[in-house]
Parts: structure tokens; sequence; C-alpha cells
């Protein structure tokens, strides 16, 4: 999850991405609802979106060209306590996600290695060493549990959300993205100078859509975020 948010939420930091905050509301409720009855279409086993929302999923990965806005930004849409935003990759933005997200896996990988290795190593049983040692072997391909390569080959659309109950705004915005978190919820619910936890916590719903539009690879990622203890709904 870390590394999905930092490969999503980076883009200020690293590629020169903008960030807008006057995103057209009619595009805004557009996207949200076109991601919730997606969501609705697909099974709880798989990602995979069936064929009869083909259609859908790649009219939004196309919003894009037919309303000519920005991919690599952000797009944002803000109402007392919420916050929708959306971002688009195409092309080779794509395969610099994958290379990002792997990145930012393996450097966690790396970390709980060296840290179980510091913590147990000591202890020199077969156990622990096979413990070790089967860490070690360890190799995860971010693009393989994203169906990469399946989407290419048999042009699918695929859809995945990861949630959390409470995020930490702070984190999102000043270490993530480096940016204030003004610029992201807005002046009036940004947390203050000296915040509480109850301030800096926002429920969070990322929403992944990936798949080939118009013969191009193209990912959308809608995010959701909610001011923790606000009641206003966000069912469509």
């Amino acid at each position: 999850m870390h590394a999905e948010l930092a490969a999503v939420f980076e883009g200020c930091r690293k590629f020169d991405a903008r960030i807008y905050p006057g995103f057209d509301p009619g595009i805004a409720r557009e996207v949200q609802r076109g991601f919730g009855r997606l969501e609705k279409s697909k099974s709880a086993e798989s990602p995979i979106l069936p064929e009869q929302s083909a259609a859908e999923a790649a009219g939004l990965l196309d919003l894009p060209n037919a309303r000519e806005l920005s991919t690599n930004d952000y797009h944002l849409y803000r109402r007392p306590g919420e916050v929708m935003i959306v971002r688009w990759l195409a092309g080779d933005q794509v395969e610099t996600f994958y290379e990002r997200i792997q990145a930012h896996f393996d450097a966690a990988l790396t970390g709980y290695r060296e840290e179980q290795r510091h913590a147990h190593a000591w202890k020199q049983d077969p156990d622990t060493l096979a413990y070790l040692a089967a860490l070690d072997a360890i190799e995860v391909s971010m693009a393989d549990r994203y169906l990469r390569e399946f989407i290419r080959k048999h042009k699918i659309f695929v859809l995945s959300t990861q949630t959390a109950d409470e995020i930490n705004i702070a984190y999102l915005s000043d270490y993530v993205m480096e940016v204030p978190a003004a610029e992201i919820v807005g002046p009036a619910t940004a947390p203050p100078d000296e915040p509480t936890e109850r301030d800096l916590a926002w429920f969070y719903k990322l929403f992944s859509l990936r798949g080939i539009s118009e013969g191009i690879e193209q990912m959308c990622f809608f995010t959701y975020l909610q001011k923790s203890g606000d009641t206003l709904g966000n069912e469509e």
C-alpha cells in the first residue's frame, strides 16, 4: 500500500506534475459515478472488470482526450470536508509508474530484511536461518501484481482499490507530495500549525483503473478523501 501511495502521489516531487484545484464539478461527478459503477460491476474475487463494463472503463481512461485534460497532473475537486483527486497516466508515464512502484516496494522489502536480520540473525538456530534465507529469496513483481501483461495481452480492464479509515493528511501532502496540505484539502480544512491526531485524520480510498484505450496503455487514479468525523455522504 505504501509503494502504491508513493508512486501515485510523488508526481509533484519527482515529475513536475501540477495541482489543478479547479476541476470541473460536472466532470468530477462523472468520474466519481463512473468509478462507483465499475466497482459495483466487478466480483469481490477478482479485480478484472466484466466485458459489459469495458466501454465505461475505456471512456474514463480516455477522458483526457475527450475533455482536453492533462495527464500526469492532479485534478482536484473540493467540497466541505471532502476532496476528489484524479490523475491520468498514458504511454511512457505508465512505464515510469511501474518503475517507481517497483523501486518503492524493493526499498521497503530491503529495509524489512535488514530489520529482521539485525533482530534475529544472532540466534543462529536452523529455523531462524531458514526464515531469513526464505526472506532473502522473495521476489515480487509489482507489474505482475497489477496484471500488466495480462491487460496488454487480452485487452482487458482492471480495477483495484485501497482503503484506509484514517490516513495522516500531513504525511501525504508534506512527505509524499511535498506540498502544503492546504493545496490538497483547502485552507478551511487544512491542519493547524500544531495539529492533533484528529486534525490530521482523513478517510482515504484510492481507485486504480488500468487498461488499453485507443491503442495506448493508460491508467486513472481516483482518490476520495473525507475528513474523519464528518458525516457527508459519498455514495452516488
